[in-house]
């Protein structure tokens, strides 16, 4: 359906980082036709007043996690209140395709996206068609079962890659020569049918201490995948270093940055350590981003600006995996409620667990009881909330009892449903407003669509314009939203949007500053189960928009969501001129 709309009486914030000015809008055709102090209405053209709100480009999440999640929540609620038209996936290398020929090969790629980025195991079988084995076709069952409100668009991911190319050995060993050849010639193909560029990953384990597959890629690999982006101009790569768990983030970049400084295309690396406890660890990243921009590399840090407040339960194994505390991943993977408790009571688990512990991380949450809470429990016996710790439930034992047993004697008191919560401080605002007026670096990485019950991504970039331009002076709004829309089209690539001027596609923002707020958490029972039942996300309230238009189309509009999916997946409207440079 083709709207005409005229948007009266706005301030116009472009996007490119420059003055914001009084300015009517019209958008016919799905693209902005006309942007003019004054334009009178023309023929059937539906007027919006934006009297007293900002018209800006609609905002760009830059690091999601929805390849999944949009098959069976395909109205993104509530992106669309949060002014959200694009989000970006396939990052961290986890993707749905391409995919190999053997039940285990394909298997295991979902496992190890479903571990890591939390996201339940089963709807991904029961929701996902699976009638792909290339890229293509998986792009091409998206554009058959799928309608979505808002521009989707996915890297090729090196965990698929990898086991697509090489089957379960990709769990194991390096490739070979052949092996790397079929990588290079898929992941040509995922770039010429729309994948937005190629992902990696040198940080993660599993909750059994594997590595990822693309841990195990030696610099032969990378060289050959980086040798086919480099066909695609305009296409860039994404990869998560270790600045979490393991801390290897600096020898990570010392062997990644020759291989990409050179290059033609641009390398988001994520990123330069933000978190107070991750200084004494990786803290020359911050010095070696610098370096990067002083030698001119086109390499480009990633960071986010909230803080993660992670909410820990006992039915997901992640935080437990990632901390190797191995013997209650054991609790957190098993299904069966009643064996969950048999667990927790065994003398020979609870053995095992606190030799678990003693294994433990050194920065795992849990060497700081004090910082952990004991935010939620499932009974109401206690003792909980969001003022007492683990620190205070340990010293209320006054039994001198192993920190694993009085935790697993709580959730036995509490219930297997209690949540506690682990908040991670940053180390400097100052940072976080440097890097925001950085032209090498990358804002809004939200992580949402992934880790649904332990924290909610969506609307972090609102905090940006309350906290950071409304609330305080240490950005403007116009360099606020040149953060979350011009420049990060920019560096994608998406030269079809995130700028307000005559030619570009109508995804567009209404709102009024002083009634938009990253509203507060909510849980939302709209996961399947595989039960028939529904199980929980943590979510938002719209924030809210006063309208939503992804490609000239009211997505949200009156408070709430409107029904339409004009979104497109995995093809912005230049992917077609990137195939061809590719010819």
């Amino acid at each position: 359906m083709s709207y005409n709309i005229l948007i009266k009486n706005g301030t116009v914030i472009d996007g490119q980082n420059k003055p914001a000015f009084k300015a009517d809008v019209r958008v016919s055709g799905g693209k902005i036709v006309k942007v003019a102090p004054t334009i009178e209405r023309e023929g059937v053209e539906r007027v919006v007043d934006a009297t007293g709100c900002y018209v800006t480009p609609g905002f760009i999440e830059t690091h999601n996690h929805y390849d999944a999640p949009m098959w069976w929540m395909p109205n993104m609620f509530p992106l669309p209140g949060y002014g959200i038209t694009t989000t970006v996936n396939g990052n961290c290398g986890f993707g749905a395709a391409p995919v190999h020929h053997t039940k285990e090969a394909k298997d295991a790629m979902i496992g190890i996206f479903s571990f890591f980025e939390d996201i339940p195991l089963e709807p991904f079988h029961s929701q996902l068609p699976w009638d792909w084995k290339t890229w293509g076709e998986y792009r091409d069952s998206m554009l058959r079962n799928l309608k979505v409100p808002i521009n989707f668009e996915f890297f090729c991911g090196h965990q698929a890659l990898r086991l697509a190319a090489m089957g379960i050995d990709a769990t194991k060993r390096a490739a070979n020569a052949e092996e790397i050849r079929v990588m290079a010639d898929m992941l040509r193909e995922a770039l010429r049918a729309g994948a937005c560029g190629f992902s990696s990953n040198t940080m993660d384990y599993d909750g059994q201490g594997n590595p990822v597959p693309s841990l195990l890629a030696d610099d032969a690999e990378f060289s050959a995948l980086f040798d086919v982006l480099d066909e695609f101009p305009g296409k860039t790569f994404e990869v998560i270093i270790s600045i979490f768990q393991r801390f290897t983030g600096v020898e990570d970049m010392q062997r990644l940055v020759p291989l990409v400084k050179d290059r033609k295309f641009k390398t988001q690396w994520a990123g330069v350590p933000t978190l107070t406890y991750q200084l004494g660890k990786v803290a020359p990243l911050v010095e070696e981003h610098e370096r990067y921009k002083a030698e001119g590399y086109p390499l480009y840090t990633g960071f986010t600006h909230v803080a993660p407040a992670t909410m820990i339960n006992f039915n997901s194994p992640l935080t437990f995996g990632q901390t190797n505390l191995l013997a209650w991943v054991e609790v957190a993977e098993e299904t069966n409620l009643a064996k969950k408790l048999e667990l927790l009571q065994s003398e020979e688990w609870r053995e095992r667990a606190r030799q678990s512990w003693e294994e433990m991380y050194p920065q795992a949450m849990f060497r700081r009881p004090e910082a952990v809470i004991m935010r939620d429990s499932q009974y109401r016996v206690g003792p909980y909330g969001s003022e007492v710790t683990f620190q205070d439930v340990i010293d209320a034992r006054k039994d001198n009892a192993h920190p694993s047993d009085v935790l697993a004697d709580w959730v036995l008191e509490n219930g297997i449903g209690s949540t506690l919560g682990y908040g991670m401080q940053k180390a400097s605002m100052e940072q976080i407003i440097n890097l925001f007026k950085d032209e090498n670096a990358l804002g809004n990485i939200s992580d949402s669509g992934a880790h649904a019950q332990m924290l909610c991504g969506i609307g972090d970039h609102i905090n940006m314009i309350t906290t950071f331009a409304r609330d305080n002076d240490w950005l403007t709004i116009e360099q606020a939203v040149y953060n979350l829309t011009g420049k990060l089209a920019n560096f994608f690539g998406f030269t079809d949007r995130g700028h307000i001027a005559v030619g570009k596609t109508a995804d567009i923002a209404i709102w009024d500053i002083n009634e938009v707020e990253r509203r507060p958490m909510i849980k939302e029972f709209d996961v399947p189960d595989g039960s028939g039942g529904r199980s929980y996300r943590y979510t938002r309230d719209a924030a809210p928009m006063r309208m939503t238009l992804v490609h000239g189309e009211p997505i949200f509009d009156g408070g709430s969501f409107t029904g339409a999916y004009p979104g497109r997946i995995a093809g912005h409207e230049t992917h077609e001129a990137f195939a061809q440079a590719a010819e």
